[in-house]
């Protein structure tokens, strides 16, 4: 029996790419296993829409910097030290921008 943690982790990668097939997404698959090898990708790729690959985290709680306020804001940039940035977004909202985008 899988623990907690991990039925939970497995629960979100499903719902995430539900969530994209509802989208109309239809080329939006989970990794067997939350393992990117069985879809020819590294071991660290939970589920693939379109072309991109996605790990999946799921936390009780993000740190406060993280929050996304629509209201407010649309995005939040981080960076580590001398790493490149990365934008952290709405989930669906990136599934509208990447939708329409040819193959």
């Amino acid at each position: 029996m899988a623990s907690k943690s991990k039925t939970k982790g497995n629960n979100f990668e499903r719902e995430c790419v539900n969530i994209a097939k509802e989208k109309g997404i239809e080329k939006s698959i989970r990794a067997y296993a939350s393992d990117g090898r069985s879809l020819g990708q590294s071991s660290e790729c939970d589920i693939m829409i379109n072309e991109y690959r996605l790990q999946c985290k799921i936390r009780k709680q993000l740190p406060k910097f993280l929050d996304l306020d629509p209201d407010k804001i649309d995005g939040v940039l981080i960076r580590q030290d001398r790493k490149k940035p990365l934008i952290l977004i709405d989930y669906e909202h990136f599934l509208d921008l990447i939708k329409d985008v040819p193959e």
